[in-house]
């Protein structure tokens, strides 16, 4: 059991926080301790360079002491403060959403990198939309497009549609149950997924901090981990309207897979790597007759 007392000052519980962290073999104890010590007491990290000695009180000592039990224990710092980051924007989470990864800005960018106009009217979609995080950032980017936000998840769907009001882009997004595409009237300019790609042997080898606290369904891509592009893919180029794209996210190792599903259906296709040099972006459109 994690015991600070009341009197404690901000600055002590943040040092106690790294030890705690440290020694429970956490990686990133310094960052996550400054995390969660700001989220735990409800301040800033000036309010913690400014008043310091102040102390944390009973209240932020018990939520404190928990937050660090549970990131002792392996619980992600997402998770535990039940937001994160992703595009510079704010984001709540929920049990039925993915935590947005640094790596999925790569398709955000991707996006971006169309050549569509700032100013243009755009129509997206974004199938298994989770968290909303990639059609949020486009929306913000965009601002005259629209976007609707597919998702099996009626919870995942509740968090997008919070989290678009949050960010200022709800009167331009829409979200709807469905399975991928296939209830889908086009055309769209844009259409985005960020599916789970991960085969299905290799989830419960996972590390725990993911294979315990995301949801599987977000995960899990079947035995081969291409189930849902294959569905995408068979249901997404007729919706696509004159010049529009499809842009997925996928695994370190699915570029030849992917490259070669898109042909199989009619569809060029470029790769876009991450900052770690991985494929991570596979963007597709139609190809044209000559």
């Amino acid at each position: 059991m994690i015991a600070l007392a009341p009197e404690t000052s901000r600055i002590a519980a943040r040092a106690r926080a790294v030890d705690v962290l440290v020694a429970g073999g956490i990686e990133t104890a310094a960052l996550d301790a400054r995390i969660l010590v700001e989220e735990a007491l409800g301040v800033t990290a000036t309010d913690l360079a400014l008043r310091g000695d102040a102390p944390v009180g009973p209240e932020g000592a018990a939520r404190l002491a928990a937050f660090l039990a549970r990131r002792a224990a392996g619980e992600p710092v997402a998770r535990i403060i039940g937001a994160w980051e992703f595009w510079g924007l704010p984001f709540a989470l929920s049990p039925e959403t993915l935590v947005p990864r640094p790596d999925t800005e790569t398709l955000v960018e991707a996006a971006l990198g169309l050549g569509l106009r700032r100013d243009g009217a755009h129509r997206l979609a974004d199938l298994g939309t989770g968290s909303g995080c990639i059609l949020v950032a486009l929306l913000s980017e965009w601002p005259r497009a629209w976007g609707l936000g597919l998702d099996r998840s009626p919870g995942a769907l509740r968090t997008a549609r919070a989290n678009a009001a949050r960010n200022g882009v709800g009167d331009r997004a829409a979200f709807a149950a469905g399975d991928w595409a296939a209830a889908l009237a086009g055309p769209f300019d844009l259409v985005v997924a960020n599916p789970p790609y991960i085969a299905s042997t290799v989830v419960d080898g996972l590390s725990g901090e993911v294979r315990d606290h995301d949801p599987r369904l977000a995960l899990d891509g079947g035995p081969d981990g291409l189930d849902a592009y294959r569905a995408i893919l068979a249901q997404v180029p007729p919706l696509l309207a004159p010049g529009g794209h499809l842009v997925v996210e996928i695994g370190y190792d699915q570029e030849a897979a992917l490259c070669g599903l898109a042909a199989a259906h009619g569809l060029t296709s470029e790769v876009r790597r991450d900052l770690a040099g991985h494929p991570r972006v596979v963007v597709m459109a139609p190809r044209i007759a000559t």
